[in-house]
């Protein structure tokens, strides 16, 4: 079983007006709203694409009772940590020139619900990795990840980590199964730029040298790259018109593991990862996954 772990889950709002203007009353079109967090996502396209996948996660209030009904509704095995205080509501505004993108730091966690993930941690006796994606909500520092990634070694747990935490450069001595930065987070984070080829060789040499295993980085639009310390692959990207890109990266690695992680190669997982990510960016939230088969006419891949 593939669980993911969520620390900081969020409803997003996504709003669809005509362009925005101060000082009046600007009316939306409609809204839509997406049960959400980084791991959420992975897990909802891995079972898209029919691989089970079990949900770990901080959920609170009324918005975390939403979200967790929400997934069970799509059949999706959950497993809550729960606290009183609501989970977070993050606003997306598209009205038709730009996107805005609002998000809130989330809801305060305190020493329980952070126990309460650790023990769920613990009791995994089937998991075949675990995906620890997102940002981390006030009250849990980033020595937490430190101690997750010390109980899946434990347990000879896999990790896989998307997260844009400085600390990201600190667990690499974890050595975790597969890393997925971006290239805004590969400059913040490592301190180097991704703007071509040699750049992205140079970066991944790095992170490989600090314990890296495999990594997967993308560029949004400009496509992605994968190397396994070996080899090194790019893939390019759909072209489309952008709606909102909050969960296309998430999207993309779901789509990357459900075929990477059952063996297939290198080449039919990026090409998925691509274009599901560009589906994604081409809806609200995760939106219905329906033009992927063209969208992979659309990509190419290449080894390096």
């Amino acid at each position: 079983m593939i669980y993911t772990l969520t620390l900081n889950t969020a409803i997003d709002m996504n709003i669809f007006s005509a362009p925005l203007h101060p000082q009046v009353v600007n009316r939306a079109h409609r809204t839509e709203y997406c049960p959400n967090g980084k791991g959420v996502n992975v897990a909802l396209v891995l079972q898209h694409f029919a691989k089970p996948a079990h949900v770990l996660g901080i959920f609170g209030g009324f918005t975390g009772h939403y979200i967790v009904q929400e997934l069970k509704k799509k059949k999706l095995a959950v497993t809550p940590a729960w606290v009183n205080a609501p989970t977070r509501i993050n606003v997306f505004i598209n009205d038709g020139e730009n996107e805005f993108k609002l998000l809130n730091p989330g809801t305060f966690i305190d020493d329980d619900c952070k126990q309460q993930v650790i023990d769920q941690l613990e009791r995994l006796t089937d998991a075949d990795c675990l995906v620890i994606s997102g940002s981390l909500p006030p009250g849990i520092e980033s020595r937490f990840y430190a101690e997750i990634l010390t109980l899946c070694q434990a347990q000879n747990i896999p990790v896989i980590l998307d997260i844009s935490d400085p600390s990201l450069k600190d667990m690499l001595t974890f050595k975790p199964l597969l890393i997925k930065p971006n290239n805004d987070e590969v400059a913040a984070i490592f301190g180097l730029p991704v703007t071509n080829h040699h750049q992205a060789k140079t970066a991944m040499q790095a992170m490989h040298a600090l314990g890296a295993q495999n990594i997967l980085l993308t560029l949004g639009a400009d496509g992605m790259y994968f190397s396994d310390g070996q080899n090194d692959w790019f893939c390019t990207a759909p072209k489309i018109e952008l709606v909102s890109s909050a969960c296309a990266g998430d999207a993309a690695l779901g789509a990357f593991l459900s075929v990477w992680l059952s063996g297939g190669s290198v080449e039919q997982a990026m090409k998925l990862a691509s274009a599901t990510g560009a589906d994604v960016a081409s809806s609200a939230g995760l939106g219905r996954l329906a033009n992927i088969p063209d969208l992979l006419l659309q990509v190419q891949t290449e080894k390096r």
